[in-house]
């Protein structure tokens, strides 16, 4: 990740890591923001759902979509964003978002304020999602104050036609820019 004293996050700066369905690759920490927001961003394989529902307890957060269609289910609403768009997912609403395309997607994901990135960090050296021990990854979520509803996955694949968990995508394969 990029201290308080970097002035520009490049194309190919951050360390990348994969969460079990979705990519991150870490752009800012909170130590650059002195703790006001971290930025993430999230490459997805075509029709990878992201997470189960879940919500926030401390942090709201924007995403914004640099390439592909993102889907989403923010409270009661579903919609979907392209390039440009910006989606709010304020803390306390319940969530989730997929690629709703058949194209990898890339969304740059702000989290305010800062520290759930240390979330994605603590479960890409659990492995991802699928190769936590689920008492592992239930005491990281407690720690984190995310709920999760994982009975929400088989709901979400056959309402909108995506797969969990999704696959990781190459440098290559996330963007025409190299990006």
């Amino acid at each position: 990740m990029q201290t308080a004293s970097s002035r520009v996050v490049g194309p190919a700066d951050g360390k990348a890591g994969f969460l079990g369905s979705i990519g991150v690759r870490f752009m800012l920490n909170g130590d650059a923001s002195d703790g006001g927001f971290s930025l993430v961003e999230h490459p997805m394989s075509a029709r990878a759902l992201a997470a189960p529902l879940h919500r926030h307890a401390r942090e709201d957060e924007y995403s914004y979509v640099l390439e592909g269609r993102m889907g989403a289910i923010l409270g009661e609403e579903v919609l979907e964003a392209g390039p440009g768009d910006l989606v709010l997912k304020p803390r306390g609403e319940w969530h989730t978002f997929w690629n709703a395309g058949d194209e990898p997607c890339r969304i740059l994901e702000i989290i305010a304020p800062a520290g759930f990135e240390r979330f994605f960090a603590e479960l890409v050296e659990l492995g991802g999602v699928l190769q936590a021990d689920p008492a592992i990854l239930g005491e990281l979520c407690e720690r984190y104050a995310l709920e999760m509803d994982p009975s929400s996955i088989p709901g979400l694949i056959e309402r909108f036609g995506v797969r969990f968990p999704g696959e990781p995508l190459t440098p290559a394969m996330t963007s025409t820019t190299g990006q």
